[in-house]
This record gives structure tokens, sequence and C-alpha cells, in this order.
């Protein structure tokens, strides 16, 4: 339970297990329908994965209160450079929650693109999980996604799970780091080629990693995009679920433009534990 305090109100947030089940939802999912239409977070286990964290984003927040309602790990990284370098984490001036869904607005200010990047369900991770996202973005050049499973021990050698990641102007794909191949330019990646799911600006859709001993899958709306069976492709260790939106692969100093701007916005998250 996290409680936090915005505008004199207290707000209590629970991130516990649901141990109430929504029939619909959960029936939808374990049936491989339109899981993009559950506006609503599914609660409740699933075969082979007991649900152990919620997100439905009900508690509003406005611009620079999201860590005080919803915990410091909702407010993520700050102050420091994104991935491509030419970004900055600055979640007071991204995120805020409204209308039910976490936002973040992606835009430039004092001459650098303001990203943000979140930790929904804190840094301790866990070794296999199914997580489960519903989100849409708007087509805003220059700018990406990245929603990745990353070592709860920071150390990059034990593997990473991308899903989805992608530029914000077009469609998205998983990939998953092969164990032990880092170098100073980066990791190796299986599946080598890259296979673009069916996602499109403007579109609610619902991500999911199924992530167990042996095997990585990436599902949207619960048709399967890829997997990797590879055995230094599917980490071992615990891993923490971090949703990153920032600057793309090929930014620079004039991409994005300092006009471009949009929204990333997350409906739900859910996180469950493997339980053969």
């Amino acid at each position: 339970m996290l409680t936090g305090e915005n505008s004199g109100r207290v707000y209590q947030v629970s991130l516990v297990t649901v141990t109430s089940l929504s029939i619909v939802g959960a029936a939808l999912l374990a049936l491989h329908g339109d899981s993009s239409r559950i506006t609503n977070a599914p609660r409740g286990d699933l075969p082979s994965w007991r649900q152990t964290m919620v997100q439905d984003f009900d508690v509003p927040a406005p611009l620079g209160a999201v860590g005080q309602v919803y915990g410091p790990d909702m407010r993520g990284y700050s102050g420091f450079s994104d991935s491509s370098g030419y970004g900055t984490y600055t979640p007071d001036d991204v995120l805020s929650v409204h209308d039910g869904y976490l936002d973040f607005y992606l835009h430039y200010s004092n001459s650098r693109p303001r990203v943000a990047s979140v930790i929904p369900f804190g840094y301790t991770g866990q070794t296999y999980g199914r997580y489960s996202v519903r989100f849409r973005y708007d087509s805003t050049p220059g700018y990406k996604i990245a929603f990745l499973l990353w070592p709860a021990s920071d150390n990059w050698n034990e593997g990473e799970i991308d899903w989805p990641e992608g530029a914000l102007d077009g469609s998205l794909y998983g990939n998953s780091a092969i164990k032990g191949t880092r170098t100073s330019t980066g990791m190796q990646f299986d599946p080598g080629d890259k296979k673009y799911s069916s996602s499109q600006p403007g579109q609610w859709h619902v991500a999911t990693i199924e992530w167990s001993p042996g095997l990585v899958q990436w599902f949207l709306d619960d048709e399967l995009v890829d997997q990797t069976t590879k055995p230094k492709g599917v980490p071992h260790t615990p891993m923490r679920w971090t949703l990153q939106a920032e600057t793309a692969d090929d930014a620079t100093s004039t991409f994005p433009a300092s006009e471009v701007a949009g929204h990333v916005q997350v409906d739900w998250v859910v996180q469950y534990a493997y339980t053969p």
C-alpha cells in the first residue's frame, strides 16, 4: 500500500495482490480475446500465473505530484540523460495521472527533450513472470518507448527483455538481450531480425511479456508477435519492470524537432508470478 499527499488530501494506492476475480477480464485474457478492450485492469490469477501487482491509475495526480500520490518509484528516474543522451529524464514536467491513466507528455523545454521512465512495481523485481500493460501513443517523431525488464542487480550482462519497444511514429517490436555479450558498444539481441507488430499510433493495445524458464514470448492483444527460446536469450535472475518513454535511438542535437510533442498513455499495468 502506497500513501501519498496531494492538495491536502491523503490517498492510498494498493499495489498488493488482488484476490477478487474480475471474471470478464480474466476470462477474455485466458480465452485470447481482444484484451485491448478491457478498460479496467484484469484481476485474478491465470493458469500458471499468480497475480501479484495491479495498478489502475484511478487516483488523479497533476504534473509534479505523481511521486507524492503513487510513490517515488512511479516518478522514476530524474535529472540525468536518457538512453540516446539527448533527452533528460524530467518526471515532474512529463508525468501526470488523469482520466484513469498515466500520461507521459513528451516535449521540448529549455533546449532539451523532456522524457520519463517509471518503475511501476519497485526495484526488487522477480525471477520469471507475466507483465501486461494497456497503452496508446501519439505519433511523435524523434521519441520512442522501451517497456522492459531490467536486471534488479543492474548488471546488464544478466540480460534484458524489451516489449514493446520502438519509435513513436510507427510499429513496435520485442527482443531479448543475450546474456554475457555486453561490450563497449552494447549487447547482442535475439531474435536478430526484428518482427514488428501491428501496433500504430493512436490505437489502444495490450502488450504482454510472458517470461518462464527457457522461454520469452511477446503478445499484442493476446496474439503472439515473437519469442525466443535461445538459452542465453532468456534471463534467469530477478528483473524489474521499467516503462521508458524517451528520445529515439537515432536522436541528434536537432532531432526530435523542438516543436514536436506528444503523449504516451498507460491505462493499467498488472504483474504475475510464474507458478507452474
